[in-house]
């Protein structure tokens, strides 16, 4: 059973299923390059109790993506029964001068935005056993070029932005990897984050991978939103708009 939106779930009878679900990604920030958007959690297991009654199921929707100043837009929660999984963490601001550049915590954390002061914006906290940390922004000088974290996956942290040397650029963090599951019939990776975006001639933006957007590069570009129903995060970008989160799956399965 493969839900791709809300609804309910009723067994024929008690007996035990087997569970994937994963949480709508978090926004990725498209002010003066932006972190990428954390993936959704993702929580798993076999054997997992049921009685044949109605079981509630939601599922998470992505977060927004962020455009101008502000903390990036986390993701939505997915649940099944008594198991919830935590929306991804929205990417960071770069620009910035106060903790509104770190990325927010989720399932997985969003990804800092690139600063010109000097003081790290952090990526989000993941939540244990559902996700992973952002990448850190990266700190430049006056000239603001400067790259913005990737955000978290379930498979491992998002990629901090690079720092080049003084009076030139700053790249984009790629974002985590996502985790492999065959729970539909075949092997799919979900919940990866999205990379962090650039600023600057030359730079270079972050790599979203398993479901995560890619970051946009110089100018008005936007991120790549992450893709649907994989948990994916959006991809931060460059003074445009962020791309937002893909919404997030339940899959539940069970012998016959």
């Amino acid at each position: 059973h493969t839900f791709t939106s809300s609804g309910t779930f009723t067994a024929n009878k008690s007996g035990t299923v087997d569970y994937l679900v994963v949480a709508g990604g978090g926004g990725g920030h498209g002010y003066y390059a932006g972190g990428g958007g954390g993936a959704g959690g993702l929580l798993t297991s076999a054997g997992f109790s049921v009685a044949a009654t109605g079981l509630t199921v939601t599922v998470g929707a992505g977060g927004a993506g962020k455009s101008g100043t502000g903390s990036g837009n986390n993701g939505a929660n997915s649940v099944f029964s008594s198991v919830t999984a935590i929306g991804g963490g929205g990417g960071g601001p770069g620009n910035t001068n106060s903790t509104t550049g770190h990325g927010s915590a989720g399932g997985s954390g969003g990804g800092g935005g690139g600063t010109q002061y000097n003081n790290n914006h952090l990526g989000g906290a993941g939540t244990a056993g559902q996700g992973n940390a952002g990448g850190q922004g990266a700190v430049n000088d006056p000239q603001n070029e400067v790259g913005g974290g990737g955000g978290g996956g379930a498979g491992s942290v998002g990629a901090a932005a690079t720092s080049q040397a003084t009076g030139s650029f700053g790249n984009g963090g790629n974002g985590g990897t996502g985790i492999s599951n065959s729970y539909s019939g075949s092997a799919v990776y979900y919940a990866g984050g999205g990379g962090g975006g650039a600023r600057g001639s030359g730079t270079s933006a972050g790599t979203g991978v398993h479901g995560g957007g890619a970051g946009g590069g110089n100018g008005s570009s936007s991120g790549t939103s992450g893709t649907a129903n994989t948990g994916g995060g959006g991809g931060g970008c460059d003074l445009g708009t962020g791309g937002s989160g893909g919404s997030g799956v339940v899959i539940i399965r069970y012998l016959t």
